[in-house]
């Protein structure tokens, strides 16, 4: 029996309470169906999310060919955007792209559970972000690289995983109890 000092006096230490602190509480896995469906379920969204992505950010622009330029230096486009006289067009544009991440860190530790953790969805959507960006800049009319949408995206992204992507990767690709 373990005994726990606390100034002179020695106590024995009670066995449930043991037991508690060394054992995590368990999460028990959804049936095999209910796990499927719903991995197929965001599996869908998030084809209908790339979709979404790919109109929204791969479709040329010719009338704003003249507006657009490249920005690699982080914060830049920020400030432009910020300095414009019209609030709107500043939320639009920030709150557009940070809203433009959600699905990806909600969806992805659903559709790949091997890609669960923040570092991992951050990585990941950073690379698939850049990839869109480098795509922008380098085919479509009217588009340019930005820096600034890319981590713009990736913090979207991250709220996305915080507030809802964890907690349903974890619901769905419940870890069984180790004996």
């Amino acid at each position: 029996m373990a005994r726990a000092v606390s100034g002179s006096r020695l106590w024995p230490r009670p066995r449930a309470a043991e037991a508690r602190k060394a054992d995590p509480p368990e999460r028990h896995a959804l049936a095999l169906p209910l796990r499927l469906l719903a991995t197929a379920c965001a599996f869908v969204f998030m084809v209908a999310f790339a979709v979404v992505l790919a109109r929204l950010t791969l479709h040329p622009s010719p009338a704003s060919e003249a507006l657009t330029h490249t920005n690699m230096r982080p914060g830049s486009s920020l400030r432009a955007y910020l300095d414009q006289p019209a609030l709107r067009d500043a939320v639009k544009q920030i709150g557009g792209n940070i809203l433009l991440g959600v699905p990806f860190g909600v969806l992805v530790p659903v559709v790949a559970p091997r890609t669960r953790g923040v570092l991992r969805v951050l990585l990941l959507t950073a690379v698939v972000m850049l990839l869109v960006e480098f795509a922008q800049g380098a085919l479509v009319t009217g588009r340019a690289f930005d820096v600034d949408d890319v981590i713009l995206n990736t913090s979207g992204a991250l709220i996305g995983y915080l507030l809802l992507g964890r907690r349903m990767s974890r619901t769905v690709h419940a870890r069984k109890a180790r004996d």
